[in-house]
């Protein structure tokens, strides 16, 4: 009888032990981010985020805007006190550092990201990215630090029924807009905690934000808007602002106060710091750069919470006379910092307030401007950037009533894909879960700290009228 042949035995196939290489992740996979998320409620659960504790000890609100105005040129500062008293969310829009102190006082999950530091509902909107489309994203990142990702979403969340509120919505509308934004973010985070990595790193495409928010009302008021940041280019603004001169170059026309020359000295510091810049810059950028030739130097007044720190106009000019504008702008060290560390967390050293604004914006942004970068300027650390580089904003507060949910949707799915970037959205999403709770716990402290703030500028407004501190209007 014939013997069968022995049955060949396969050999188990082993991964090559290569997955403990420092800064990528470790294999197998161990331990569930999401049920780390979800462990957390029970130390802070997510009613309690609904929490506002304003204590006695809290800062008077003129008091904290005269401390925000130390450092800052002083015959500016009134300006600065004139913006944030037109309107609360003008004010809002200026004291991140106040809301940053009464966000240290509530709940917090220990979960960090790169946050904004002032994510209100105005700093998100279109720019320009390389190859001449338009993007639509978080925008401002002066107090961008490494923090509770919390605290972004509360100041959206309030930011948008302050907003709703100088639009004529009713109190209904404002209070559905923050929950709206808070609900957006949830199920965005949860969206992009089921995609693969790099598929979640990207997501969200601008051209399916409408219809992954459902935030179809706002169509008309984004093509009016993509249309305006299409014409606002360096080009415009150098057709407006600048004049001819002898040698054929151009240079500023002064529009005080918004926009002056600086004697030459000045203008020369501002001009050499441009040097160091270059290295700050990827090298496939220097090309573009060194086909445009420095002409003139100019101060220009930006902002809300800006105004009173020095920033800068720089004119370039290419072979044909064509411009490109540079802003120079100073980075004062982050509102946020001194209150993360009386909350417990620790905030490393940081070695330029420039560079740790450019990180931040390229940590939360999908798309960065190509010319971003820092320098230091007569000992002052500053950022730089693309002056007038297609960009375009959605006024919030100028919203029809009926948009302002639709326009927290879209926001908080932003925030949400910014956050994303440097924090596990599974972990977030965990945390957030899949009903409404947090929707509802922030919506409520929304309305709260928006109450508060219309007080706090309620005494910012009687302190003008006072003569305690000095404001200039219409500026």
């Amino acid at each position: 009888m014939a013997q069968e042949p022995p049955t060949e035995q396969v050999a188990p196939v082993v991964a090559r032990r290569l997955s403990t290489v420092r800064g990528f992740a470790a294999w197998p996979v161990e331990g569930s981010p999401k049920e780390e998320g979800k462990a957390l409620r029970r130390r802070v659960p997510r009613a309690a985020h609904a929490e506002l504790d304003l204590d006695a000890s809290r800062p008077d609100a003129v008091a904290a805007v005269e401390e925000s105005n130390q450092g800052r040129i002083a015959e500016l500062t009134p300006i600065r006190v004139g913006r944030m008293a037109a309107t609360p969310f003008a004010f809002l829009r200026g004291s991140a550092g106040l809301m940053a102190y009464d966000l240290a006082r509530t709940p917090m999950t220990g979960i960090r990201a790169q946050i904004c530091g002032d994510a209100h509902a105005a700093n998100f909107g279109l720019y320009g990215d390389a190859r001449g489309g338009l993007v639509i994203d978080l925008n401002d990142f002066d107090e961008t630090v490494h923090g509770p990702w919390e605290w972004d979403l509360k100041r959206l969340a309030a930011s948008l029924v302050l907003a709703g509120r100088e639009a004529g919505a009713d109190e209904d509308t404002c209070r559905k807009a923050a929950r709206d934004a808070v609900g957006a973010y949830r199920r965005t985070m949860r969206l992009l905690a089921k995609l693969p990595v790099l598929d979640a790193w990207n997501a969200i495409a601008d051209e399916e934000l409408v219809s992954h928010t459902d935030a179809h009302d706002l169509l008309g008021t984004l093509e009016r808007v993509s249309e305006k940041a299409r014409a606002n280019t360096s080009g415009r603004f150098a057709a407006k602002s600048t004049e001819p001169t002898a040698d054929g170059g151009r240079r500023f026309v002064d529009a005080p106060p918004v926009l002056r020359g600086v004697p030459d000295a000045e203008a020369a510091a501002v001009a050499a710091a441009l040097e160091p810049y270059l290295g700050t810059l990827s090298e496939d950028r220097l090309p573009l750069l060194a086909r445009h030739a420095v002409h003139d130097v100019a101060f220009r007044i930006v902002g809300t919470g800006s105004v009173g720190t020095r920033s800068y106009v720089v004119l370039l000019l290419d072979h044909r006379g064509e411009p490109l504008v540079l802003q120079v702008k100073e980075a004062r060290a982050s509102a946020l910092v001194p209150h993360l560390v009386s909350a417990g967390f620790e905030v490393p050293r940081v070695e330029h307030e420039g560079r740790r604004v450019v990180l931040g914006q390229k940590r939360m942004q999908v798309v960065s401007d190509i010319l971003l970068g820092w320098t230091t300027v007569e000992g002052r650390p500053f950022q730089v950037r693309q002056f007038r580089n297609r960009k375009g904003s959605v006024d919030p507060a100028a919203l029809a009533a009926d948009q302002v949910d639709d326009y927290g949707r879209m926001t908080g799915a932003l925030l949400a894909r910014a956050h994303s970037h440097s924090a596990d959205p599974r972990l977030i999403a965990g945390y957030c879960g899949k009903n409404e709770e947090l929707d509802e716990a922030i919506g409520t402290f929304a309305v709260a700290y928006a109450d508060r703030t219309e007080a706090d500028h309620a005494r910012l407004v009687a302190a003008v009228r006072t003569g305690r501190i000095p404001a200039e209007t219409g500026v």
